[in-house]
């Protein structure tokens, strides 16, 4: 298993996370494409980027934007999201990048007196299509590469939302993020959906959590960390230690030291 650090919001260059990053022995950083120094026209300069990770002797993996919103109604947005994938896929192929984590988006909802009404579940068949634009796209643009699109999930896939990803993990191109802190966070509501689905897990997110409290250094929460981790380790997952600051990642990685080889 491989284990890896986000971006950190501290560190003010890439240079400084992957000190960090070496600084704890471990493998690869997840650049964040939510920042303004990781968007697609910064890391398409791949020459410097492949330079940094092969000089400190790690790698990188990829998030995309949590805004990324292939589905919308607006054509012109909906096509800005999709070429941002396009060519952050390329650049990736270029970077031997293994995985893109991805969030789904909810979308908007009108509430009325009784109930939420989400209009991607109102206007399902052009939701759907969307979809399926976008995993064309996705299969024609990493090709033979061994890239996965891992959908991360967040505060609770909605009805309509596991249908499209379980149309896209019909796809090899695409797998599953468990990020064991927000599942714990809205009481595991996406368990289930992963577990039925487990041979699709190729990426962790790792942090504590208790109650609504995410992003904790492990073993300073609630969640059954071992447990977790021996599914990980099972299906030979990365995990990256999603906590927020330097602090909490050197006190996680002394845990896993402890209580998880690796």
């Amino acid at each position: 298993m491989d284990f890896g650090i986000p971006v950190l919001i501290e560190n003010k260059n890439i240079n400084e996370n992957i000190n960090l990053c070496k600084k704890l022995g471990l493998n690869f950083v997840e650049l964040n494409m939510n920042l303004p120094e990781y968007q697609v026209h910064y890391l398409e300069n791949t020459g410097y980027f492949r330079e940094l990770a092969e000089n400190a002797g790690i790698y990188f993996t990829i998030h995309l934007d949590e805004n990324l919103n292939i589905a919308d109604f607006n054509k012109s947005v909906s096509d800005a999201y999709l070429e941002t994938v396009k060519r952050t896929i390329k650049a990736a192929k270029l970077l031997d990048v293994p995985v893109i984590n991805m969030h789904i988006n909810h979308g908007v909802y009108f509430t009325l007196p009784d109930r939420k009404v989400y209009l991607f579940k109102e206007y399902f068949k052009e939701y759907t299509e969307k979809f399926q634009e976008f995993c064309k796209l996705c299969e024609e643009c990493t090709g033979t590469d061994n890239i996965k699109i891992c959908i991360e999930n967040t505060d609770g896939f909605k009805d309509y939302e596991k249908t499209v990803i379980e149309m896209l993990l019909e796809s090899d191109v695409f797998a599953l993020t468990w990020d064991i802190g927000h599942s714990n966070a809205c009481q595991d509501i996406d368990e289930e959906f992963i577990i039925q689905h487990k041979d699709k897990l190729k990426h962790f997110h790792i942090h504590d959590s208790c109650g609504r409290k995410d992003h904790m250094a492990l073993g300073t929460g609630e969640i059954d960390l071992k447990s977790r981790m021996e599914i990980a380790r099972k299906h030979k997952c990365r995990c990256v230690i999603e906590t927020k600051t330097a602090k909490a990642l050197e006190e996680s990685v002394l845990w896993l030291r402890k209580n998880f080889i690796f």
